[in-house]
């Protein structure tokens, strides 16, 4: 599992929020808070489609083709829906990172 995909399942099983919130308890902007936020805004941004084409795909493990099969859609019109959420997610972990790497720099 790469780490898009356990940010994702992490998120979208509510784990994310029971970890974030145990790890700070201060309320300062740490990575995982950072994330966390991110993520919680961009999910509230979606359709509840869109958010269960990407649980399908990123938590139950559905091929696109079995995705696609399932609503009657094209693959194209699967990766359509997720890909730019998708893009997003990989920047929010990046700029997750550089904030960890940033409070670790004396």
């Amino acid at each position: 599992m790469n780490e898009l995909e356990f940010n994702i399942r992490l998120y979208l099983t509510g784990t994310m929020k029971s970890w974030t919130d145990r790890i700070d308890s201060t309320h300062q902007l740490t990575p995982q808070r950072f994330i966390f936020n991110a993520m919680t805004e961009l999910f509230n941004s979606l359709s509840d489609e869109d958010k269960e084409l990407i649980r399908l795909r990123y938590v139950e493990r559905l091929t696109l083709s079995e995705i696609a099969s399932r609503y009657l859609l094209h693959e194209h019109t699967i990766r359509n829906h997720t890909n730019p959420t998708i893009k997003q997610v990989k920047k929010i972990i990046k700029q997750g990172n550089e904030l960890s790497i940033k409070q670790k720099s004396p």
